[in-house]
């Protein structure tokens, strides 16, 4: 990612929270990111307009396609950084929380760009390394029950803090 080359580690997980709590904040769900030379292009399904009439009382589904531009990356973390420690958001913050573990598992991997896509709360990574080679690619798959133990074990892992001891 380009606003991070050149730091000591690419911060996915910072990066992917921050567009978790876009996402949130939009509604989205089934999403798909992939990583291009000047941010994301995002896609995912929004819903829209629940009525009382029966065929639409679950309203309209429309998928978007969003170019997200490092710029608007950098802004959304700053908001992130800005509402620490504030009342918790009415939206929900399922992709903030979950992409926030993901993006920590793919710091560890140091890819040079990735691509995933998410289905009923299932994902799915493609994440690219240079190698002598040439690029190598590797998949990831995280099961719902996966997502779940790495937020749970998330808290022990943040920066800063200490495992308990046991």
């Amino acid at each position: 990612m380009r606003i991070y080359e050149g730091s000591p580690r690419q911060d996915w997980e910072e990066v992917l929270r921050s567009v978790g709590a876009y996402l949130d904040d939009r509604g989205m769900r089934d999403i798909l990111l992939v990583e291009d030379d000047g941010g994301f292009i995002l896609q995912g399904v929004t819903v829209e307009g629940a009525s009382a009439g029966r065929s639409d009382a679950l309203g309209v589904a429309h998928k978007e396609t969003v170019k997200i531009g490092d710029e608007e990356i950098a802004g959304f973390m700053d908001s992130a950084i800005t509402r620490r420690g504030q009342p918790a958001r009415e939206t929900p913050q399922r992709y903030e929380t979950e992409l926030r573990v993901i993006g920590r598992f793919i710091d560890e991997h140091k890819p040079r760009d990735l691509f995933f896509f998410e289905l009923d709360g299932a994902y799915v990574l493609r994440l690219s390394h240079v190698t002598a080679a040439g690029m190598k690619h590797e998949l990831f798959e995280f099961t719902r029950e996966d997502v779940a133990s790495l937020v749970a074990r998330a808290p022990s892992l943040r920066r800063g803090t200490t495992a308990p001891a046991s």
